[in-house]
């Protein structure tokens, strides 16, 4: 089984189902084929069109085939954290008051 812990592509072959393990909260994007996935602790399959997205939770487990006879695409993206995103928020807001007040300076 796979693990997906970082921002990865696989491809996938028809007729080969591949089954993966979500380290950290994830967004699945398909391409080129139509995807079928099964979720752990979920009672619903699901049919990815290229160009779906799919959210995929911390610690889910996750099987993937292709619909076809064309290959599929899978992008993994790493979503960030809360506490990521608010960092990252916190110093865009400080770097754009510095500026501000750089530029405030000047003109003194």
């Amino acid at each position: 089984m796979r693990e997906i812990s970082t921002s990865v592509t696989f491809e996938i072959k028809p007729g080969e189902t591949i089954p993966m393990r979500v380290a950290r909260s994830t967004r699945l994007t398909v391409h080129g084929a139509t995807v079928w996935a099964t979720r752990s602790n979920d009672t619903h399959d699901y049919w990815l069109v290229p160009g779906d997205r799919l959210k995929l939770r911390e610690r889910e487990r996750l099987w993937l085939s292709v619909d076809g006879d064309k290959p599929a695409y899978v992008v993994f993206a790493i979503l960030p954290r809360c506490d990521e995103r608010a960092i990252h928020w916190a110093s865009t807001c400080f770097e754009r008051l510095v500026l501000r007040l750089r530029a405030g300076w000047r003109m003194v």
